[in-house]
């Protein structure tokens, strides 16, 4: 099942992509695809009622603007430095167990929404990155039991301000938790859709140019160790988002590096998980 939501900016609707491609509104069935939906199995309650109701459901105009696919994400917690040639492009060492770091929830926008440069910036980058949707909620969760807490997959572009992020004091929350810094979607595709996610391929270009383009098996850490290696630290909620790295190709990793400005158009896309494609503006005065 892809799950997707649409509307104006406060107004989205939950809506499904149906296997014709037709985007049907199920509003009917939930109010939001939000923590309580994930938390009373929503996917396999909403897939067993579209089995007698997807023909009324109406169809959305394919001018309306696509959202997040979920709502109310209590956090986004990333993993950096996890292709190995990634973390050599960025001049540092591969790192021995999973390097974490989070992003703020309130820089979710919709997968083709215009990304803000933020005030004072100067090396704003681009990275695609899988992103892991939770299904319920895991607390030290073993490897073996990982997938179990899986409610599907979605497509991530990490936006970072490197100089944020790495010359200045403290964590590098700061340089990944501007508005608009974590566009996801289109859609987010079941767990049972994808036969295997670590057999993904993931790309992303910047005016038409291709500069990621790396696959899934790349993971150092593979997703049911970073859900069990996560979930030993803190407790994952319905809705959480595991975000699991970038290949290499990123603005940082030039010679010399390629920063984006306004004007520019990246576009990336996943297998199996969709496209989006994002204008980068200056910060409205």
């Amino acid at each position: 099942m892809k799950l997707a939501r649409y509307g104006a900016l406060g107004q989205e609707k939950p809506a499904v992509l149906t296997k014709n491609g037709d985007l049907i509104d199920v509003s009917a069935f939930t109010s939001d695809f939000d923590s309580d939906f994930f938390e009373q199995d929503g996917m396999h309650n909403l897939k067993q009622w579209l089995s007698e109701h997807e023909q009324s459901c109406p169809k959305v105009s394919p001018d309306q603007r696509l959202a997040a696919p979920l709502s109310q994400v209590s956090k986004i917690i990333c993993v950096g430095l996890n292709y190995s040639k990634h973390a050599s492009e960025s001049g540092m060492t591969l790192p021995k167990e999973p390097v974490l770091f989070f992003k703020a929830s309130s820089a979710i926008c919709g997968p083709n929404d215009q990304i803000t440069i933020p005030k004072n910036a100067t090396k704003l980058d681009w990275e695609v990155e899988l992103g892991v949707v939770i299904g319920k909620k895991a607390t030290y969760v073993s490897k073996a039991d990982a997938f179990s807490h899986i409610a599907g997959y979605v497509l991530h572009n990490d936006y970072s301000e490197r100089a944020f992020q790495l010359e200045r004091e403290g964590q590098w929350v700061k340089g990944k938790s501007h508005d608009t810094f974590a566009p996801l979607g289109p859609y987010l595709v079941g767990r049972d859709e994808i036969a295997d996610p670590h057999k993904l391929d993931l790309w992303l270009k910047v005016n038409g140019e291709r500069v990621q383009d790396s696959n899934t098996s790349d993971l150092v850490f593979k997703i049911d160790e970073l859900v069990s290696y996560i979930s030993s630290f803190m407790t994952l909620l319905p809705g959480d988002i595991i975000s699991t790295g970038t290949p290499s190709g990123v603005g940082l990793g030039f010679d010399p590096p390629r920063y984006l400005k306004a004007g520019d158009l990246v576009e990336l896309g996943i297998e199996g998980l969709g496209e989006a494609r994002q204008e980068i503006i200056n910060y409205p005065e």
